[in-house]
């Protein structure tokens, strides 16, 4: 399912789902700034997860047959944002800077 919106009050926590079909090795998160170039978030792959460095503050995932969830604890004005996912590696290079 694609949202196209996810509204939350400052301080709430967010969860954004990613869902997919068949089977996923490694499922990447991003934010996207207007005028910026995508962040690198947090990866899950093959039940291990590998936050961005340095880790983003109140960053976590959680893998669910066929969904990964991204949650967004204590959610800040500074956290609007574009969010996706991608099953591969979107950003070239090291994935984790």
């Amino acid at each position: 399912m694609i949202r196209d919106r996810e509204f939350a009050l400052e301080g709430d926590d967010v969860k954004l789902s990613c869902n997919y079909s068949g089977s996923a090795r490694g499922v990447h998160w991003y934010r996207q700034y207007i005028g910026s170039p995508p962040q690198f978030l947090i990866l899950e792959y093959s039940g291990v997860t590998t936050p961005a460095n340095p880790p983003v503050p109140g960053i976590t995932i959680n893998h669910r047959k066929e969904q990964v969830i991204l949650e967004i604890s204590s959610a800040a004005v500074s956290d609007s944002a574009l969010y996706y996912c991608a099953l591969r590696p979107t950003i070239t290079g090291n994935i984790v800077t």
